[in-house]
């Protein structure tokens, strides 16, 4: 299969809205939190809730660096840095900041991302998740949103390994998103990471929205690294799911056929037909399976349906020619005769050169003593051999 070139990809939903319940009550615990704490830090955590609950509420940008101030007044120490309740609010904050300044007009001494995401190592350090599940959606969430936009925005400047990159801290997050195990496996191909997309090809076609594209894409895979069965088996496999793609029946064919595996291709190449009709190699393909499989008449059908679309068909011709020399020399009958002999001229005709129809025809006139022929036809096949 030829490999499409990469394409912008896939814009991501995490659907960010589903958790507005939840945040209702995250907003009242924001206002009541902070009340054990010493006198400063109890302000300023205080203050950047409450500033960060009026952002929620409200969209404007003012309350959130409100709650950013406070929150970087309440990051001084060492101790104030190791504590769960100053990290939350830090990466409600940051997290929500690196979404809304996208394109970082304010100034920052680390990345919104990254300081979010070192919250998120903290709070998983201490293992204070059970204790925040809310904030911890929420700080997560944005951080999938600012992360797909900023890998879209590498993608488009055709930095490849950083998009990866970015979506792999995505995917790091825990979202189960088949748009985003997409893009990270079209983007492993790019950079030659089969093993990653292998994994990730696999994760999409256990998942209940598979498509065939990726069991296409998975077998392209196998087909780069050449593990050959491994590509069979997954088209098998994508054929069993979707029995009316074309995609993968035709490639299913073509493996077949480069394998001379004609047994097999005479199970799939009738419902091919019957895609294609007028598929002059479909038809010929169809032709050659059954002659191997010793069915004469079909492949006699084929042939000469391929000749009915393109009269000027070598192999079909010389195939047609061959079966009936065969049978001209066991018969010696003169239906046999005329046919060997007006399907082998009509190839000669079409490449005069061709080894294998001067061969073809010096049997036929050795065969009915046409020794004139014979000479004229062992001259030029000599002519062409010893070169």
């Amino acid at each position: 299969m030829r490999q499409k070139p990469l394409k912008p990809i896939k814009t991501i939903n995490l659907n960010l809205t589903k958790n507005k319940k939840r945040m209702r009550a995250l907003l009242t615990s924001l206002i009541l939190s902070a009340t054990s704490l010493t006198v400063v830090a109890q302000s300023n955590i205080k203050e950047g809730n409450n500033s960060f609950a009026l952002y929620t509420q409200t969209g404007d940008i003012k309350n959130l660096e409100n709650a950013r101030k406070f929150s970087d007044a309440a990051f001084k120490t060492r101790k104030d840095s190791s504590s769960v309740r100053n990290n939350v609010l830090r990466g409600l904050v940051y997290s929500s900041l690196a979404v809304v300044d996208s394109t970082r007009k304010q100034k920052y001494t680390i990345d919104p991302i990254d300081e979010s995401l070192n919250t998120l190592k903290l709070i998983d350090k201490k293992k204070a998740y059970r204790n925040f599940p809310v904030e911890v959606d929420y700080i997560k969430q944005n951080l999938a949103t600012a992360l797909i936009y900023k890998s879209n925005v590498e993608l488009k400047n055709n930095k490849f390994e950083e998009a990866y990159k970015g979506f792999l801290k995505v995917d790091s997050l825990g979202f189960k998103n088949a748009d985003l195990k997409f893009n990270l496996a079209t983007l492993a191909v790019s950079s030659k990471r089969y093993p990653d997309a292998i994994k990730y090809y696999k994760e999409l076609i256990k998942q209940d929205s598979k498509k065939p594209q990726y069991y296409l894409e998975l077998a392209a895979v196998y087909e780069k690294i050449g593990t050959k069965q491994d590509e069979l088996n997954t088209l098998s496999a994508g054929r069993l799911e979707f029995p009316q793609n074309k995609d993968i029946l035709f490639k299913l064919i073509d493996i077949y056929a480069k394998n001379e595996s004609y047994d097999a291709i005479l199970t799939i190449i009738d419902e091919a037909i019957k895609l294609e009709p007028e598929n002059v190699e479909l038809n010929y393909l169809a032709g050659y399976a059954y002659e191997d499989a010793k069915d004469i008449r079909n492949a006699k059908q084929y042939y000469n349906k391929v000749l009915r679309l393109d009269a000027n068909n070598y192999p079909s011709n010389l195939a047609l020619g061959l079966i009936y020399l065969k049978d001209f020399l066991k018969s010696k009958s003169d239906e046999d005769k005329q046919y060997a002999q007006s399907y082998l001229l009509k190839a000669n005709e079409i490449k005069p050169y061709d080894v294998n129809a001067l061969k073809a025809l010096s049997t036929y006139y050795n065969a009915i003593e046409d020794y004139v022929q014979l000479d004229r036809v062992n001259i030029l096949l000599n002519q062409l051999t010893v070169n």
